[in-house]
């Protein structure tokens, strides 16, 4: 069996890099006392994941870690002790047993919901409806093989603005992702703006079902 758990990085916290988390993760697993499976070898870690890696400084209360386990235990005595395991910036929100036959959850992920408050530039927000009217909208995204013309309106499912702020939910695979940043970057550049300070949250992952709709992750 596997338990996954559902878990934030607020605050302060969100400034801690995924390599950091992922180091953070492993003592936190050890501090509950969870028969969480361990892998073989000179140097034995916990056997775990995470759905998707976050960039530092996005908080977010949408965070997944699975975790294979060695022994039996139920979903809330895993919540209860992961809740004991981590600080109050890091909240723990829902937990639940996978069979070992069930997806991997970084292997479900389709889209990530953001919402994105944007500092004193109407200019950006406004220029959100010529961006969804547009069929292709063209720009340089980074892959691990350099920069490439990519089509990142293909990959925004949907953008709105609303007060100061953009809800947004964004293409998130491992060969189509796009990242908040980019998104503002292009729409600073069709404003004709400097590229504004932002504050970015990631409200939630998705999946996708075979009818194109889409359903949280965790429920998937």
């Amino acid at each position: 069996m596997r338990l996954a758990v559902q878990f934030g990085k607020l605050g302060r916290l969100r400034f801690i890099s995924h390599l950091d988390l992922q180091r953070f993760m492993q003592m936190a697993l050890r501090r509950t006392g969870l028969p969480v499976a361990y892998s073989q070898g000179f140097n034995p870690h916990p056997v775990m994941s995470f759905a998707s890696a976050l960039a530092m400084g996005t908080s977010t209360e949408a965070e997944m870690l699975e975790m294979k386990l060695a022994g039996d235990v139920t979903a809330e005595e895993g919540l209860l002790r992961m809740r004991s395991a981590l600080p109050p910036e890091m909240p723990v929100y829902r937990a639940r047993l996978l069979d070992d036959s069930h997806a991997a959850l970084m292997a479900l992920v389709r889209y990530a919901e953001y919402e994105i408050r944007v500092t004193d530039c109407p200019e950006l927000l406004a220029a959100v409806p010529g961006y969804m009217a547009e069929k292709e909208v063209i720009a340089m995204r980074k892959t691990k093989s350099g920069e490439k013309p990519a089509d990142i309106r293909a990959m925004t499912r949907t953008l709105e603005a609303e007060g100061d702020s953009l809800h947004a939910v964004l293409q998130l695979t491992e060969t189509h992702t796009l990242k908040p940043d980019l998104l503002i970057r292009t729409l600073a550049e069709r404003a004709g703006v400097e590229v504004p300070q932002t504050r970015c949250h990631r409200v939630r992952l998705y999946a996708q079902r075979e009818d194109g709709s889409l359903v949280d992750l965790f429920d998937a």
